[in-house]
């Protein structure tokens, strides 16, 4: 991709995410995008349509603040940074205990499948937020943001699910990173 290419693809991913997230505050809705133009898909319409359907799915759980239906999108094996899937259980009963109206943003920029079928990985590059409105002094404020954070996916009984992070996790993080837990 020339740098002339990455200019333009720059500023259509931030244009959409600006007009998404102007959309979103009000309605308070969760938005999945995979644009049109610039996103790379490496990966049939049925597996795009699945993890689509899967970040849906639990959207709706966070809507209904159903803590069992939002943990249904990661693995039991789910491990990020050192995070495993009953720590992620627990900020989510928090943010439920604090927050309401909560909706996130999810824009796809590119879908991967990594080695064979049983044993196939999906790398999602995705740019996004989450906000919500705050029980205790009725506003919206910002959760959580990520830019261009990989979510590893593994195919469990038929259903696309979270992974966390792949291989070593470093100790630090670099400075300047933080660690994007949710989805």
């Amino acid at each position: 991709m020339s740098l002339q290419s990455r200019s333009v693809f720059g500023a259509v991913v931030h244009l959409t995410i600006a007009i998404v997230c102007l959309a979103g505050i009000q309605t308070a809705q969760a938005k999945i995008v995979v644009p049109p133009t610039g996103s790379v898909i490496e990966v049939d319409q049925a597996t795009l349509k699945a993890v689509i359907g899967a970040f849906e799915q639990a959207e709706e759980a966070v809507k209904a603040h159903d803590l069992d239906k939002v943990m249904g999108i990661y693995s039991p094996q789910y491990n990020f940074h050192g995070l495993k899937k009953d720590d992620i259980r627990k900020i989510w009963k928090e943010l439920f205990d604090e927050y309401q109206d909560i909706a996130s943003t999810h824009l796809f920029t590119k879908m991967t499948k990594v080695g064979g079928s049983r044993d196939a990985v999906l790398e999602v590059t995705c740019t996004g937020h989450l906000w919500a409105k705050s029980k205790t002094s009725g506003l919206y404020v910002p959760i959580d943001s990520w830019h261009e954070e990989i979510h590893y996916l593994v195919l469990e009984d038929g259903a696309w699910r979270l992974r966390g992070n792949m291989g070593e996790s470093p100790r630090v993080l670099p400075f300047g990173t933080a660690p994007h837990p949710l989805f």
